[in-house]
């Protein structure tokens, strides 16, 4: 049902002409539902709402010829049945204030991260439009037939509408914490009746929308970026190696302004393509290198219509966090490769990270980080071990050496890589790697742990130069911290403060154990949530900010949910 939805939304413009086709009957209502007066029209419409009801349950959804298909028509029968019939929006040939509120909502839908066409408004809109063209009083204003079918699409707009944003448009998935997954019949009527007891709608969906203040303020860019939004079509640039690369790229620098001309009237040489393409590497703050890379290629094929669909992405998203979240956690958006530890709804500590590559991705978690490490042993994980170690160190055992790794049995005891044989291995190893503590340790001297099937955790790093890259999307899988000293400081204290008397003992011991190179574990009381998500736009200074879509997550859920977009 939900992809039919999609696909039915891109017949709009089919749907308003066939619609006014229906309405229209050359001019004159269909026989029997034309009214002299209002009162006759108030009297006429019950039977006629009642008629398109019963056609619904027979036509799973679909009004008269099938071209308008309603997704929530259900519960739109449940309504007039509760109401024997009347009219929700309308009464004696005007809209109620209900109808003008919703009216002007749908068409305004884009400010919530929705699309109009997904509840009617085109259609809509049309008959409104007539409606109020009609100064004689006679047409489409005297006829219960357009009245009946505009009340029965607002309120089949109206449920949607409550669903879309209270739950959104994405399917809850393993890391999902929402635990109100559905909406019942009775919530529903209660939207509705709240509605018509002068309700203001616009408090009434404030009061649906999630309250995380990542969805605030990306919400609150929204304006914004619409006011300037470009919904003009760009060239589409191909993979490197596809037909037409070079072409479809100057042919897109040349759209956004990059570049002089048109790649039909002169082909531009290396040095004219590379200049452009550090302009628009500039404009994006990303690495200015004047190369086409898979990141520029990616933000290049990015156009203002792809964008909107990202923020509509992003705010369904928020949709599968809990209703309520933690007063503390620590968010680790893994796109934007920053992390914030939000403490009642204030960030109190923000820092960039560094992620895991496109190949190496950082999953998406929910976790308690219940323990730091100081100058940690890393223990690479099977995958690393398999497609980078194996292969360096049967070229060359003296590999784990250099590395700083030394080789350990099942019985924990060292053994020599020059005494293996090597070959008679291709994937894994009946062998420990550890690397051990020390500066020059992958984890760097601090690990914040927590418990997770992916062997992920958050934690310093021995090359604390890449913070200073724009694309940090670097790492085998964990999330390396630049602030990692803020961090540890900050669950220390919260550990304390949990404790009676506010105890703050324990930081004072963790700086004398990092001066002295000292590997301790220091378990938490007081554990920390940490949720590792993947969001790649953001609300900042009522605008909003894009990052690369390096997982190509969002690319996956726009071909499959918002294909018709």
């Amino acid at each position: 049902m939900r992809t039919n939805r999609f696909i039915a939304s891109t017949l709009h413009g089919l749907l308003g002409l066939c619609i006014g086709i229906l309405i229209a009957c050359n001019g004159k209502g269909q026989s029997g539902t034309i009214a002299d007066t209002p009162q006759e029209l108030q009297q006429k419409t019950p039977g006629l709402i009642r008629e398109f009801v019963d056609k619904l349950s027979t036509g799973n959804g679909a009004m008269e010829d099938s071209t308008v298909v309603l997704q929530q028509s259900r519960i739109t029968a449940m309504v007039y049945g509760a109401r024997e019939y009347v009219p929700v929006w309308s009464f004696e040939e005007k809209w109620l204030p209900a109808g003008d509120s919703l009216l002007r909502l749908l068409r305004n839908a884009r400010q919530y991260g929705l699309f109009p066409e997904d509840y009617f408004y085109p259609i809509l809109d049309s008959i409104r439009v007539k409606i109020a063209a009609d100064s004689m009083g006679r047409a489409e204003r005297k006829d219960a037939m357009v009245w009946a079918k505009a009340d029965i699409l607002l309120t089949n707009a109206f449920v949607q509408l409550i669903r879309d944003v209270k739950l959104g448009r994405l399917p809850s998935d393993s890391i999902s914490l929402r635990k109100d997954t559905t909406i019942t019949d009775e919530f529903y009527q209660q939207q509705l009746t709240a509605l018509q007891q002068g309700q203001p709608l616009s408090r009434l969906i404030a009061a649906l929308e999630p309250t995380h203040r990542g969805y605030q303020l990306l919400k609150e860019g929204i304006p914004a970026f619409l006011a300037k939004a470009d919904y003009r079509p760009f060239t589409r640039v191909p993979a490197k190696d596809a037909a037409g690369y070079q072409k479809a790229l100057q042919q897109r620098l040349y759209e956004g302004g990059y570049i002089g001309f048109k790649p039909d009237s002169l082909r531009a040489d290396s040095v004219q393509l590379a200049q452009a393409i550090k302009k628009f590497q500039k404009e994006k703050s990303i690495t200015v290198d004047g190369k086409a890379g898979d990141a520029t290629i990616r933000m290049l094929n990015t156009s203002d219509r792809e964008k909107f669909i990202r923020i509509a992405i992003s705010m369904d998203r928020y949709k599968l966090l809990p209703e309520k979240m933690p007063s503390k956690y620590i968010w680790v958006n893994t796109s934007a490769n920053y992390m914030e530890v939000i403490d009642n709804n204030e960030v109190k500590l923000s820092s960039r990270v560094i992620c895991g590559k496109a190949k190496t991705r950082t999953p998406l978690l929910n976790g308690l980080i219940n323990a730091l490490i100081t100058y940690p042993q890393w223990v690479p994980p099977p995958s690393i071990v398999s497609k980078e170690i194996l292969p360096a160190v049967k070229k060359n055992p003296g590999y784990l050496a250099k590395k700083g790794f030394t080789l350990v049995d099942s019985n924990g005891e060292e053994v020599d890589p020059y005494s293996v044989d090597w070959s008679k291995y291709s994937k894994g190893i009946p062998y420990r790697v550890v690397q051990g503590s020390g500066d020059a340790n992958a984890l760097g001297v601090m690990k914040f742990v927590f418990d997770n099937k992916y062997s992920v955790y958050l934690h310093d790093t021995n090359q604390r130069y890449l913070f200073g890259n724009a694309m940090r999307s670097l790492s085998h899988g964990c999330v390396r911290v630049q602030s990692w000293q803020d961090l540890a400081w900050y669950l220390l204290r919260n550990d304390s403060l949990s404790a009676k008397g506010g105890n703050y003992t324990r930081t004072d011991s963790v700086k004398t154990w990092l001066a002295r190179k000292e590997k301790k574990t220091i378990s938490l009381r007081n554990k920390m949530p940490v949720f590792l998500r993947y969001f790649t736009c953001e609300g900042q200074n009522r605008n909003i900010i894009f990052y690369d879509d390096v997982y190509a997550e969002d690319k996956f859920l726009r071909e499959k949910y918002f294909a018709t977009k």
